[in-house]
């Protein structure tokens, strides 16, 4: 899954983590001496919503206890539109935003998630990331809203679910689709009307007609929102391919952080980071499989003339986001030079 730099890329990684084990030992016993929020995408007992539990927990343990860590799920006091401005306000300290639901005050988070048509491979994105200036120029655009980005971490590809079968990309046309951002900026291109709404919305506007499909961050959404229940087909070509997904912590309270405990932070998130892309790439297999026992059915495959433009829609986004800004210019320049 990872090829060979994408190896050698998570072995640095776990370096990290290693190397800051020995300032743990050092540090148990404490009381806390930092109480962090921490807000995510997905509702208790999801999947994902138990990985980012478990980069909470790697700080607490990594830290000795001496940052404490509360989980902020899904709805629980932030909104999913709400995380990106919560975290620059210090209301919470560390967040998960989904950058799609952020398109119109952080352009740049648009390009970093991944523009329609991006690749799926997981090595590749690594390497984009830390060894070609992506994640240089990401932490940039973070530091200019009051934000410090820590390892960000890899999601498998979207792929939009319906209540009808998408017979040909005209049947797209007059559909209102759940898609933030670029992902809704294609569709549209498709003749859709794309709308913004958070993950725990999903089902019940399904289920009341308010949308006629919707993306989601990946497979394992689909099937632990349930939208199998109310809506019945996947489309077989991916919206995107893999998607990159930021860490991000209040400035303020990062700069407040001795140097030892920022050092365990960023070695928890590139475990995170490690644990998201192993178990994602299970669990997208797995969520499949257990949809089509509930009924999934795939629409027909799309033509030649349908994939072409499938293609054609994606393609003027690019230039599109790399006019909204200096930071997102300079990620589509990188992107082009790949």
């Amino acid at each position: 899954m990872f090829g060979v730099k994408g190896k050698t890329l998570a072995k640095k990684l776990l370096a990290v983590t290693l190397g800051v084990s020995a300032l743990v030992s050092s540090a148990a016993g404490f009381a806390a001496e930092y109480n962090w929020r921490f807000a995510n995408l997905y509702g208790r007992g999801t999947a994902f919503g138990a990985v980012y539990e478990d980069l909470a927990k790697q700080i607490e343990t990594m830290s000795g206890g001496r940052i404490a860590v509360q989980v902020l799920y899904s709805g629980e006091g932030v909104g999913t539109s709400g995380i990106l401005n919560a975290v620059k306000s210090g209301l919470i300290t560390m967040g998960a935003p989904f950058q799609p639901m952020h398109a119109g005050e952080f352009p740049a988070g648009v390009v970093e998630v991944g523009l329609p048509g991006g690749t799926s491979d997981v090595g590749e994105l690594m390497t984009l990331f830390h060894e070609r200036g992506f994640g240089d120029v990401m932490k940039k655009a973070y530091a200019s809203q009051g934000l410090v980005s820590l390892e960000p971490y890899i999601q498998p590809p979207v792929y939009i679910i319906t209540k009808k079968p998408i017979n040909s990309i005209a049947d797209f046309k007059g559909m209102k689709i759940r898609a933030p951002g670029a992902y809704g900026k294609f569709l549209r291109n498709l003749g859709a009307s794309p709308v913004s709404l958070a993950w725990s919305e999903i089902y019940t506007s399904l289920a009341t007609g308010v949308i006629d499909g919707s993306i989601g961050s990946n497979m394992i959404d689909h099937r632990d929102g349930n939208h199998v229940e109310v809506a019945k087909y996947m489309y077989p070509l991916p919206i995107a391919g893999a998607q990159v997904l930021p860490i991000v912590v209040n400035r303020r309270a990062w700069n407040k952080l001795p140097d030892d405990l920022k050092a365990i932070v960023k070695g928890a998130t590139a475990v995170h980071a490690i644990e998201q892309v192993t178990k994602s790439k299970l669990w997208e297999s797995q969520a499949v499989a257990e949809m089509e026992a509930k009924g999934l059915k795939w629409s027909p495959a799309p033509s030649d003339a349908d994939k072409k433009a499938w293609k054609q829609a994606g393609q003027t986004l690019a230039q599109e986001y790399a006019k909204e800004n200096p930071y997102s210019k300079q990620l589509v320049e990188i992107l082009e030079k790949q």
